[in-house]
């Protein structure tokens, strides 16, 4: 069931996250995330947390909202196509969300506890779903997607920024 979207499953833009992800082990590949990125973050100062590597980039509270953002959005996309809703969806700017998010008003911990709580609820969303629905599409931001595909953007949306984390962050 949790197999990989083929190409006409979803916009070429999301092609770059899809290719990040693995065949065949997206539930490992959520589980070991969440365990991955809680302990890399975990240690991290809230000077640390706080810090853009270059003017008008985010900090790394920022990436982290984004993330969670990124992640709660497109779960329930996938949850509206899963259930057979074929009212289309918004698209949305992950810059204003970012911007009116005030994320560096929190914790990282407090994030981190998010991220946590939300990528449990994502892996029981996606535990939950029957393998029928897991090619079925729907429309988001004006193009056509699938329940596959949204579950593969949430883990390779995250590998991505994980890596500019490492990249860019934690240097």
């Amino acid at each position: 069931m949790w197999t990989k979207p083929r190409n006409e499953e979803f916009p070429a833009y999301f092609g770059k996250y899809i290719d990040l992800v693995s065949e065949g082990y997206l539930e490992e590949t959520l589980s070991t995330q969440l365990e991955n990125t809680t302990v890399l973050l975990s240690d991290i100062s809230e000077i640390q947390a706080n810090y853009r590597y270059a003017f008008g980039k985010w900090t790394l509270k920022e990436v982290i909202g984004h993330i969670v953002d990124t992640e709660r959005i497109m779960s329930y996309r996938l949850l509206h196509i899963a259930r057979g809703d074929k009212t289309p969806l918004a698209g949305y700017d992950d810059e204003q969300y970012v911007k009116e998010a005030l994320f560096h008003s929190r914790s990282l911990p407090d994030l981190l506890e998010e991220f946590t709580v939300l990528r449990h609820s994502t892996l029981s969303l996606l535990r939950g779903l029957s393998e029928e629905v897991w090619s079925r599409k729907g429309i988001a931001n004006n193009n056509e997607i699938s329940v596959s595909a949204l579950a593969y953007i949430i883990a390779g949306h995250e590998i991505h920024h994980v890596k500019i984390i490492k990249e860019k962050y934690l240097i």
